[in-house]
């Protein structure tokens, strides 16, 4: 089929959920995407954070090949042993205790909330339930996920929501604080808010929050569903806050292009769900894990995150010396970069970056943002700044 046979295909077919460029992808290899009509794309979305080694890895593919000769699904009723591995390495890494294996990022904030309102449930009765999250996060796209997520725009439709959320302003802990009383079981944030135009939180900020959440024993829980599995420069983030939460959300990266999603618990809630309490049909289905298990492999190797450091600080150097009254500001952690431009410009930038072969993404109200596969070279991203400097000059 042609471009307009495949739109036309869609619209009488799909739900008009997604905003879609005029563009239909078909192959991929390493950090380039080819289209139906055999056009290059340099890739800097790696399917919004998810395809963290690129396309068509070679140990991916492998993986998949190998765990698909020998069971693709079991259920959860039987032991598997890629689920453990994974499970292990995840916990040994991360420093946490245990581990729940769901399908995506907003199925894993929805564990971790269960979690902080079942420890207090148990531990303080059933009115300590309420979870504060920032102004201008991002958890997910369910009903619980959605109202934990405190942007207005997303919130439009869908009511009533879920009772036991508030929002406070990041980097405020004043703020914190008005918001404080003896309901809230729960902190649930993004280090670098990466929806809202890729913000990360100040480090003392953070540091304040870990220790009120210690004190008064309300559980700290970091959504690292974008900025996790090397994407900041550290498997995750929170080694960069010198903190230890109580439950880490995980998904997007983890997979590398396989839908899988996680949540790591501490020592103090890693019991709180028992048999029962919690599940999924496909969560820490034997091939998802597999794959997980390579990836880990791979991008927990301690050179291959400083690599992602350089090149994430090289990145913005680079962009910072265009000569541009476009560009506003350059911030970021690692790969994860966002680009502050003009609001009523950014769309005809991104369509230009996209005509010109460069794929990007947007986030906030004003930012153009960048979250390429994490093995780009440094001739990639000298590419993709000459495709900027045409552009934003």
């Amino acid at each position: 089929m042609n471009f307009d046979e495949i739109v036309a295909e869609e619209n009488q077919y799909l739900m008009s959920t997604y905003g879609r460029f005029p563009v239909v992808l078909e192959s991929g290899q390493g950090c380039t995407l080819t289209d139906i009509q055999n056009k290059k794309y340099l890739d800097l979305t790696s399917g919004i954070g998810v395809n963290s080694l690129g396309h068509n890895h070679p140990e991916i593919i492998k993986t998949i090949e190998s765990q698909a000769k020998k069971c693709l699904h079991v259920s959860n009723l039987y032991y598997t042993q890629p689920m453990i591995e994974v499970a292990k390495f995840l916990v040994e890494k991360g420093n946490m205790k245990k581990v729940f294996f769901a399908n995506s990022g907003a199925e894993a904030n929805e564990g971790m909330i269960k979690v902080a309102r079942k420890y207090s449930f148990d531990k303080y009765g059933k009115n300590r339930n309420k979870i504060l999250t920032l102004k201008q996060s991002f958890h997910g796209r369910t009903m619980a996920t959605l109202t934990a997520t405190g942007q207005d725009k997303f919130h439009n439709y869908f009511y009533p929501f879920m009772d036991g959320f508030d929002y406070i302003k990041a980097n405020d802990i004043g703020d914190l604080y008005d918001h404080l009383d003896d309901s809230v079981c729960g902190i649930m944030m993004e280090l670098v808010q990466g929806e809202s135009g890729v913000i990360p939180l100040d480090y003392d900020y953070v540091s304040k929050v870990a220790c009120l959440c210690k004190e008064k024993d309300i559980l700290l829980m970091v959504d690292e569903v974008q900025t996790g599995i090397g994407r900041c420069g550290t498997l995750f983030v929170y080694e960069q806050y010198d903190i230890q939460p109580d439950l880490v959300s995980l998904a997007k990266g983890l997979g590398s292009g396989i839908p899988v999603g996680a949540f790591m618990a501490s020592e103090k809630c890693k019991d709180v769900l028992s048999k029962g309490d919690h599940g999924t049909t496909f969560g820490g289905n034997p091939l998802s894990c597999a794959v997980a298990k390579t990836v880990l492999s791979i991008v927990s190797d301690p050179s291959f995150l400083q690599d992602v450091k350089k090149k994430g600080e090289y990145f913005m150097e680079q962009i910072q010396k265009i000569d541009s009254k476009i560009i506003k500001e350059v911030r970021g952690k690692g790969l994860m970069i966002g680009i502050v431009v003009d609001e009523n410009q950014r769309m005809s930038l991104i369509n230009q970056l996209l005509k010109d072969g460069l794929l990007v993404l947007s986030a906030g109200k004003d930012v153009i943002r960048l979250l390429p596969p994490l093995i780009i070279t440094y001739e990639q991203i000298n590419e993709a700044v000459e495709k900027m400097k045409g552009v934003f000059l």
